[in-house]
């Protein structure tokens, strides 16, 4: 722990303090957003196109930290895509932190799909062991939104040409899910840049160079103004930094 500042003898930081520092507030009456991302010291968010070449024992351990508290991994289709993800396992550690916080046993995936892009077949519909929420619009396909409801997702529409990320919070809300945990990718945290609905950042910077084309951590539309945000803590793991930002 490099801040808040603590004496030297305390600098070692326990599960138990982990759990505290990463977790939502209590008595929450609205979505609550905690983004998560990785970057490499010269700001690219992916190596050779996945970002699993940036991480390190502790951002891995963080990055799950945050779906054990959790109400809902939220994420866009193409991340879930590239990534190649599948509904979120109960281990034993997770399912014990969840069970004493009083949490659902998993969190579901809610992707969020424009074109409602995801395929019935798609891990994420069939490797899982609650319903995912798709988050799509009234543009998308009826096939498409049919199929994917037929295999067992919820789906949501929120929007009509693209997903209106305030309306698809709003129905994760009505669903009981306000402790958010979105991992991506950069278009989607743009667009909750946006619309104003960041709440904490989370970002590791791992200590490499990456070069190459690369993209930023959020891409988008230009908000009308940029949202300030004041440091919360700074871990610290080998060489790597563990930065989490809130809302001012």
């Amino acid at each position: 722990m490099l801040w808040p500042p603590r004496a030297p003898e305390d600098a070692e930081i326990t599960d138990a303090e982990l759990e505290r520092l990463y977790d939502y507030p209590t008595g929450l009456d609205r979505p609550w957003v905690q983004v998560n991302f990785v970057s490499s010291s010269d700001g690219a968010v992916t190596v050779a196109g996945k970002s699993g070449g940036l991480g390190n024992p502790a951002d891995k351990k963080v990055f799950g930290l945050g779906r054990d508290l959790a109400d809902v991994v939220l994420v866009g289709a193409r991340t879930a895509l590239i990534e190649g993800y599948r509904g979120v396992k109960a281990g034993e550690v997770r399912r014990e932190r969840r069970a004493r916080l009083g949490l659902s046993e998993v969190p579901p995936v809610a992707v969020v799909t424009a074109r409602c892009s995801v395929e019935p077949t798609s891990p994420l519909i069939t490797d899982t062991t609650v319903p995912p929420i798709v988050l799509t619009t009234s543009a998308a396909p009826e096939s498409r939104r049919d199929a994917l409801a037929r295999a067992g997702a919820d789906v949501v529409v929120a929007g009509s040409d693209a997903v209106h990320l305030p309306s698809a919070l709003r129905a994760l809300d009505e669903r009981g899910l306000r402790r958010v945990d979105c991992e991506g990718g950069p278009t989607l945290f743009g667009a909750l840049i946006a619309e104003d609905l960041v709440d904490v950042l989370c970002v590791t910077y791992a200590p490499m160079l990456a070069g190459g084309d690369a993209g930023r951590i959020a891409t988008g539309p230009l908000p009308a103004a940029p949202r300030d945000l004041e440091l919360a803590s700074v871990l610290r793991h080998e060489s790597a930094l563990l930065l989490r930002y809130r809302r001012a």
